[in-house]
């Protein structure tokens, strides 16, 4: 046969298989490429022993129960898949970015937290965000160079794995090098964070050449592969160093300094240069950090300290509804939980900052005692809500006088979230992320890995505790928590979601500490939103089931929808349960459903 022959046959195949799709066998969507890695099928629930893991990727929670399987502790299997999640997540999170982790050392019985959150270049000035306060001009701030901060995610990798880990940086991130190299299948996730973020992704010559097919995301289907940020990993993974300085770190700064735009970019406006140096990147180190504790009906939850305000403003919520009096009718716990979070927010949005910038004293003890708790209580009333938005209180009052310095290494909207437990019942609950879903829009040419927009979450006002400055950390929403019983691991959590993290957190709390939810069924549940602003965003199903009693009171409802890319947030969680047994849980349906995993079923 001909080889033009050949293809006139090829091509009548190809059309009677379009045309008759369920004779051929064809599935609707495009068949994967040869050579992807294979995917495990998503399962929300796993109960079992050996160690656990949670995450919202199927490849990255398969990675951390290997990783323990092997024999690795849960430190080991966090950074293993938070390998992998830069690779299948990569606009959600990814070296180019920082988070926050906390760990339970079982052997010491003792809670540690790490900040790897990204810093501000020295050359920030309060103002540098001035100019664009107006709504209409925060695209032009994000997608630059002027919102990238510092990166702190290798950098928290390895302060983890060096005071806790038992496996090296090197061989935690080869299952990210294979399914970079190899490549992953793109599903509908995937596939609408690109379609979303496609115009800008086009504006930049390395992000179009890395997602885009064309100008377009590629389909459902299509094999994903990134071979430069497999031979990042293998750089780094050699000396985590060498992130931080030379070639690496100066292709960060060139990205920064010189963003790589296209000729034919369509911007509106100009992307604005960065002012970081490889100075900035040298001078970084990730902090370990004293967690946040408060008691929550005889439960002791633990979470970060600034400047994450995930734990501050849980915990202080949780004071809040437990210095008010006990109740079983759920419209009124669901009422006290939105008026207590719209409180906590209000004292957040005043008070927590960066606690190591210049001039910033956080008044983290008075935010978290009980005083100001049943101060702040004294406002929610059960029969109506409180005026939108509140002012925040005074926290300093029951500060004994000192505000919050946090503790260093000698004095002992876009994120994703994973939660890892391991058989000696160490536990880690790790937040990271770039922000913005795609972060500021920028591969670094060469090296595979988006750039982050973190600095953008400071305020763009000068003159308050948020505001930019010179290596300074902006305030954050992450709040992995880990919740102990009688001095033991209860649960385990934390969210991806922006400034919905800390309500989703606190919402699946109230769920399983006040409704007596199961734990998928607190992660499952429809939630609501209060941010200290009106009105409340809510998914369809609570305002459905509780919405009208609730508007009763006073509180008025947004529809969102529970899935990218507005969101409330995507619980990945752990139970402790009796004889050594865990149960893992994942978002069943929110940002395509997560999948959870044991060692032993």
């Amino acid at each position: 046969m001909s080889r033009i022959a050949g293809l006139a046959v090829l091509v009548v195949l190809m059309a009677l298989v379009a045309a008759f799709p369920a004779a051929s066998g064809a599935v609707t969507r495009p068949q994967a490429e040869a050579g992807a890695v294979p995917e495990p099928p998503k399962t929300p629930t796993a109960v079992g022993s050996g160690g656990s893991a949670a995450t919202v990727d199927p490849l990255a929670t398969q990675t951390a129960i290997d990783v323990l399987r092997s024999g690795g502790n849960a430190v080991d299997a966090a950074v293993a898949a938070a390998g992998v999640l830069g690779v299948t997540e990569p606009f959600s999170c990814g070296i180019g970015g920082g988070g926050f982790m906390v760990i339970y050392d079982a052997k010491h019985r003792r809670v540690d937290t790490i900040d790897s959150r990204e810093a501000a270049p020295a050359r920030m000035k309060p103002t540098s965000f001035e100019p664009y306060q107006a709504a209409s001009q925060f695209t032009e701030a994000y997608v630059s160079g002027l919102s990238v901060g510092v990166p702190g995610t290798v950098a928290g990798w390895e302060k983890a794995l060096k005071r806790y880990g038992s496996r090296s940086l090197r061989s935690l991130l080869r299952p990210g090098q294979r399914i970079a190299r190899e490549g992953f299948v793109v599903d509908p996730t995937f596939n609408g964070q690109v379609t979303t973020n496609a115009g800008i992704f086009d504006d930049f010559t390395s992000t179009r050449a890395l997602y885009l097919d064309g100008k377009t995301a590629k389909p459902v289907g299509a094999v994903q592969r990134n071979p430069d940020l497999a031979d990042t990993y293998e750089r780094i993974g050699d000396d985590p160093d060498r992130f931080y300085r030379g070639r690496i770190a100066s292709d960060i700064v060139q990205t920064v300094r010189h963003p790589p735009e296209a000729p034919d970019s369509d911007r509106p406006h100009e992307v604005h240069p960065g002012r970081m140096t490889e100075r900035d990147l040298k001078r970084y180190d990730a902090i370990r950090r004293d967690p946040t504790k408060v008691s929550y009906r005889g439960l002791d939850v633990f979470g970060m300290g600034p400047p994450s305000s995930g734990g501050s403003t849980v915990g202080e919520a949780l004071n809040i509804l437990e210095a008010l009096p006990p109740t079983a009718d759920r419209t009124t716990v669901l009422h006290r939980y939105l008026e207590a979070s719209k409180l906590a927010y209000a004292d957040r949005n005043a008070f927590v900052a960066d606690p190591d910038a210049r001039g910033i004293d956080v008044p983290l003890r008075g935010l978290l005692s009980d005083g100001f708790a049943r101060e702040r209580s004294a406002l929610i009333k059960d029969d109506s809500t409180l005026p939108t938005p509140q002012a925040a209180g005074d926290p300093r009052q029951y500060d004994h006088g000192h505000g919050h310095k946090a503790g260093t290494e000698e004095k002992a909207k876009s994120t994703t979230h994973l939660t890892v437990a391991d058989r000696w019942g160490n536990v880690v609950s790790y937040t990271f992320t770039i922000e913005q879903i795609g972060g500021n829009g920028m591969v670094v040419p060469g090296r595979g890995f988006l750039l982050n927009n973190e600095l953008t979450d400071f305020n763009f006002a000068p003159g308050t505790a948020n505001s930019p400055d010179g290596g300074k950390r902006p305030r954050s929403s992450m709040a992995p928590t880990i919740v102990f019983k009688h001095g033991r691991p209860e649960v385990a959590l934390g969210s991806p979601g922006g400034a919905t993290i800390i309500t989703s957190v606190l919402q699946t709390l109230v769920n399983y500490v006040d409704f007596g939810q199961s734990l998928p069924d607190a992660v499952a549940a429809p939630r609501a939103s209060q941010r200290n602003s009106e009105p409340t965003p809510a998914e369809p199903a609570f305002i459905a089931q509780d919405g009208a009693a609730l508007t009763a009171l006073g509180h008025a409802f947004t529809t969102v929808t529970p899935n990218p890319p507005a969101e409330i947030g995507a619980v990945e969680a752990i139970r402790f349960l009796p004889g050594g047994r865990q149960q893992a849980v994942a978002e069943p349906t929110r940002r395509g459903g997560g999948h959870a995993a044991v060692v032993r079923p």
